[in-house]
């Protein structure tokens, strides 16, 4: 009997390992429950939740990384991170709408032509009035600065090139480097500067921004520089052909003085990018603290000086986190506003272009001159003209803006205090701040991921057979987690985005705004194995996304404007959000929101190219 019984427990082992893998079904479950969610029914409201994952470098990350790609990490591992975290969220759903795959909306506003102030006029008031910067103590050196420098002949646009080259030799040099500009040539940026003084000289200036020094993501195809995309592998060969934003800044006048460094392939929100190529940018407040990303080194030059104006790309907030993290403005515009041609589209359907500034009118300024349509680009080629109507109007008054509080507290205390503050500065100028309800904002969060994450992967797929081996640590783990999304979870996604976009139509039927914070928390500190092998920290990426995804998922413009300080001296910002296509309204806010600040402090690391 005995023996038996012990053949018998031997089998069993197998004869459940057959039942589980040959016979029961695994393609679903009657017993599964799905959540319907009726097309006029919203789900609970509320912030996204916390996730759950631990701040992963050195040998642990290594480690983590080797596993996440193994037979053993796709079928175990990863499976769990995305229970963990709530990623599989959309596979319990049932949702009926039709998916909406790219977060194009038509324009719905018809503009009065006879009464609206054209852009030129608005650009005229912003270039000749004071700037808030004349205020006693620091201030940053913005495109009207320049501006008086060239007029009055103070300067020439060549003698601020010297300039720059000087500081660009120093940031190379100093102790940590900056590494905000990662690639520069001395020639093209005399080049750039001689041509600009001599229309100075004969009084035929191309438009505001000429002789303004601006850096773009090295994200963007900028001729003769190497498009690496914060890469070792990719741009191998100088490029020969300009972005589209590229091209429209050296058609302006611009002087272009390099490219910036990012986090690689934009797949992160710290800026951490450890390669030889690139290395760690660091914030001008504190060196020691992370610029944020992925746009992290367009942040850091604006703030540091090195030059008024930086282009970046927005995904997941990857202009208005850094931007948030460095004390400067961050806009990102509607989807499709600004052309995204020329530069690599690893998520088609959530990026945009933004500019990164010194203050809201710089930022006016470059977004007038940037956004029109463009035939190289199949989004937004029906969008309605870009305008700035009304943003010098003296007061707030008649403006409605919405504040989800449960979402709006979703934060750290210190950044909440500020927040709050800075709503009620502007009530005082005539807004009236309404209380919204933000549905289902969990939804949205793991909708986005899911998109940006597969839409990524699908692109960089040859990348990750070919270079595996060649990108940092973070980036693998990062599309190896990409791997677990099927195409069911991708079209839940793009339904969700339906709903959430329907959502804030609703919504912006009462309110012309949207406030939140900008990021929950301070820009994080960089820990000397950072340096080595980078870090993974998905719960602080998750969390720094925490208000930006919703911008990003149904292509709605937002705004980031620093508006104070933590006690350890580093920035805190507000955000403000708008409907598609009226970034007129955020720039009108958010000229008023800089105001509430009463004193800039200068950042640790700063060169004065003006001085």
């Amino acid at each position: 009997m005995a023996p038996l019984l012990l053949l018998l427990l031997s089998l069993l082992p197998a004869a459940a390992a057959t039942y589980l893998c040959c016979v029961r079904r695994h393609t679903g479950s009657a017993a599964a429950v799905l959540h319907r969610r009726g097309p006029r029914q919203a789900g609970p409201p509320g912030p996204p939740r916390d996730t759950w994952a631990p701040r992963l470098c050195g040998a642990r990350l290594r480690l983590f990384v080797h596993m996440a790609n193994t037979a053993f990490g796709q079928i175990c591992l990863l499976p769990f991170l995305m229970r963990m975290n709530n990623f599989s969220l959309m596979r319990s759903l049932d949702i009926h709408e039709d998916p909406t795959f790219i977060p194009e909306v038509a324009a719905s506003v018809t503009e009065d032509k006879s009464e609206a102030e054209s852009p030129s006029d608005v650009m005229k008031q912003l270039t000749d009035a004071r700037s808030d910067s004349a205020r006693n103590g620091f201030s940053f050196k913005g495109i009207k600065d320049y501006l008086e420098c060239y007029r009055s002949g103070k300067l020439t646009p060549s003698q601020v090139a010297k300039n720059i080259i000087a500081m660009l030799e120093d940031c190379d040099k100093s102790t940590p480097p900056l590494r905000a500009i990662v690639q520069w040539d001395q020639e093209q940026i005399m080049l750039m500067a001689e041509a600009s003084t001599t229309r100075y000289r004969n009084k035929c200036t191309l438009s505001c921004l000429d002789g303004i020094p601006v850096c773009l993501k090295e994200e963007f195809k900028v001729v003769p520089y190497h498009h690496r995309v914060g890469t070792v592998y990719l741009g191998t060969q100088p490029e020969t052909e300009d972005a589209t934003v590229a091209k429209k800044l050296r058609e302006a006048g611009a002087i272009i003085i390099g490219v910036s460094n990012m986090h690689e392939l934009g797949t992160g929100t710290t800026g951490c990018n450890p390669n030889r190529y690139h290395k760690i940018p660091r914030n001008p407040y504190n060196p020691n603290h992370f610029t944020g990303g992925s746009s992290s080194g367009s942040a850091a030059a604006v703030a540091a000086g090195l030059c008024p104006v930086a282009i970046g790309t927005d995904g997941g907030g990857s202009v208005r986190i850094p931007a948030s993290f460095c004390g400067v403005v961050g806009l990102k515009g509607t989807f499709g506003r600004i052309s995204c041609h020329g530069s690599l589209p690893l998520s088609y359907s959530t990026v945009s272009v933004g500019p990164i500034c010194t203050s809201v009118a710089d930022a006016a300024i470059v977004y007038s001159i940037l956004a029109e349509p463009d035939l190289l680009y199949p989004y937004g080629l029906k969008q309605p003209r870009a305008t700035l109507s009304g943003m010098c109007a003296p007061d707030l008054k008649g403006l409605k803006l919405g504040v989800d509080w449960t979402v709006f507290k979703a934060c750290d205390a210190e950044v909440l205090s500020v927040c709050e503050k800075a709503v009620k500065h502007l009530q005082s100028l005539g807004a009236t701040v309404v209380e919204v309800s933000l549905p289902e904002m969990e939804e949205a969060r793991v909708a986005h991921v899911i998109c940006i994450l597969s839409e990524m992967r699908d692109f960089l797929q040859p990348d990750f057979n070919k270079h595996f081996h060649d990108m940092n640590l973070e980036t693998r783990a990062s599309l190896a987690l990409a791997s677990q999304f099927t195409a069911l979870d991708y079209i839940k996604a793009n339904r969700q985005r339906t709903r959430s976009m329907r959502f804030l139509q609703e919504i912006f039927s009462t309110v012309n705004c949207i406030l939140t914070p900008a990021v929950p928390c301070t820009a994080p500190r960089i820990y000397e194995s950072d340096l080595l092998t980078g870090s993974s920290d998905m719960s602080f990426t998750v969390r720094s996304m925490r208000f930006m995804q919703l911008g990003n998922f149904t292509g709605i413009p937002g705004l980031v404007v620093p508006i104070g300080y933590s006690t350890a001296g580093l920035p805190i910002s507000l955000q403000v959000m708008a409907k598609w296509w009226d970034e007129a309204v955020l720039l009108r806010t958010g000229l008023k929101l800089e105001q509430f600040r009463d004193q800039t402090k200068k950042p640790s690391i700063y060169y004065d190219i003006l001085a």
